[in-house]
């Protein structure tokens, strides 16, 4: 089985996060998988262990993305592909992420492609499912369960409140929701094979793509921090008395009611 995973580099979010000059400050920084990612990864690593076949992670970076990438193959993946934007791609959107990634994919004879749900610096969980629309796919987001059969895939998703089952079949492109599996930490073993693996490094011209095929369609206004979170305030006196002053809280101060 031919399986793709699609991982980003993304700031690491229980660190202190920055803003210097409407951007967020990298200086000092830490990096990560994205963790919905870690997901996919190990999802991809499972159906190859018992499907067969060869695991391979693409990510869309500059030069730093070739450490989360070397993480994910110290997990067990097989191979990995960078493709370095850095010099040809100034501000890019998820329409640009996608469409590099369709470009390399279209004619890998993908069987089953894995992405993380959403990033967690951005959050809008369009790059994968826009990938499967260029490649003219059938895809399933946010899936907690992925049993193969032959051709045939049964996926359970995460849906509000529930679950849903659905039967489709390959390829497939699928968005690792958490609860899908464990991710295992990289070995000492692990760590050191990674090191002898291929890894490959791309461009926009050895995709055939020119600046003006990824340009974004969205443009980022501003980026802040959101407000410092306030002290709460503890009730005290009879119970009559603290609904009374919640009550009066909610339309004062928070203006709820």
């Amino acid at each position: 089985m031919n399986i793709y995973v699609l991982l980003k580099r993304t700031f690491d979010t229980e660190e202190k996060i920055t803003i210097s000059g409407g951007k967020i400050n990298e200086d000092g920084a830490e990096f990560i998988i994205n963790p919905y990612d870690e997901y996919a990864v190990e999802e991809a690593i499972q159906v190859r262990d018992a499907q067969g076949g060869e695991v391979t992670v693409v990510s869309v970076g500059d030069e730093e993305t070739e450490k989360q990438l070397r993480t994910a193959l110290a997990m067990g993946a097989d191979k990995a592909v960078l493709i370095n934007t850095e010099d040809d791609v100034e501000n890019g959107d998820q329409f640009t992420t996608a469409k590099i990634l369709a470009e390399y994919l279209k004619d890998k004879d993908a069987d089953l492609i894995i992405g993380g749900n959403v990033a967690i610096d951005g959050g809008s969980g369009q790059v994968a499912p826009r990938v499967a629309e260029m490649l003219g796919i059938s895809y399933v987001t946010t899936i907690t369960n992925l049993e193969i059969n032959g051709t045939t895939a049964t996926v359970t998703r995460d849906v509000e409140g529930d679950s849903e089952v659905i039967e489709t079949t390959l390829p497939l492109l699928v968005t690792a929701q958490q609860g899908l599996n464990e991710p295992r930490y990289p070995s000492l073993p692990g760590i050191m094979k990674a090191k002898k693996k291929p890894l490959d490094e791309l461009e926009l011209d050895d995709l055939d793509l020119e600046e003006e095929d990824v340009e974004a369609k969205t443009k980022t206004i501003e980026i802040y921090l959101p407000p410092k979170k306030e002290a709460g305030k503890v009730l005290h006196g009879e119970l009559t008395d603290q609904v009374k002053e919640l009550v009066n809280l909610l339309h004062t101060e928070a203006k709820v009611i």
